[in-house]
């Protein structure tokens, strides 16, 4: 049996977080669907007696073609201290020339700095040009 991943994010905000990375990653969406009667989750929650404190103690993100792992985002009490050990590259430009590669990586932090993510930095040297980015909650990751 060859294992699978799911990648998981501990977080404060799983509801936010999960937002953003959907557009960091197009194709990503929540796995289900509004069940039929209900306007909005809130009004579900409310009709099942979910109390406020346990509605966004996580969510899940899938891949529409199911190509890719599913992303997790979980509450935890603590909040990111340091550094990651482990980050995403979310891959932009692969296969366009220098300018067009140059132009989609700003394009695309721009699209997730108004997302809620913000640019830590810009590295361009003779390894190349990429953006490393901070998400909502200061997770880093690089846009290349």
């Amino acid at each position: 049996m060859i294992p699978d991943i799911h990648i998981v994010f501990d977080c404060a905000d799983p509801d936010r977080l999960a937002h953003f990375w959907m557009v960091a990653l197009p194709g990503y969406e929540f796995p289900y669907a509004l069940p039929e009667g209900f306007a909005t989750w809130e009004e579900w929650a409310d009709a099942n007696e979910i109390p406020e404190e346990k509605r966004n103690a996580g969510r899940t993100l899938v891949d529409r073609q199911g190509n890719r792992p599913d992303i997790f985002f979980l509450r935890v009490p603590e909040s990111k201290i340091t550094k990651n050990r482990l980050h995403l590259d979310v891959k932009v430009g692969r296969g366009l020339d220098d300018a067009e590669r140059r132009a989609r990586i700003e394009a695309v932090g721009s699209q997730l700095v108004a997302a809620g993510g913000s640019i830590f930095r810009r590295v361009d040297d003779e390894e190349g040009f990429w953006l490393v980015m901070r998400d909502p909650e200061g997770n880093e990751f690089c846009v290349n």
